[in-house]
């Protein structure tokens, strides 16, 4: 949530207009994009097992985190034994995430 919808949603919560305890409730989707990539569709569908689809990012560039399809923060990978895990690095921009589509 940006810092000012925040401080807006607290200020209401504080009049008695939103109560914040029903926003623990919401429930939201959080995707991590890696990269993208664009082809033909005949390429793809020549695609079979193996096949490697190249990405427009870098190893160590950090991912997009998204919340319901909507940029929220930065992150990387960790991976913790066998577990997959996205540190969070910082918030996103989302003009950078609109720019690289």
């Amino acid at each position: 949530m940006p810092r000012t919808l925040a401080l807006e949603a607290r200020d209401a919560s504080a009049k008695g207009h939103i109560p914040l305890s029903q926003l623990g409730e919401v429930k939201v989707e959080l995707s991590v994009v890696l990269g993208r990539s664009a082809m033909p569709i005949q390429q793809f569908l020549r695609m079979g097992r193996g096949a490697v689809i190249p990405l427009d990012t870098e190893e160590d560039a950090p991912i997009w985190i998204l919340a319901n399809n909507h940029p929220i923060a930065r992150g990387e990978i960790v991976i913790q034994g066998d577990r997959v895990t996205v540190e969070i690095l910082g918030p996103a921009d989302v003009n950078a995430f609109n720019a690289a589509a």
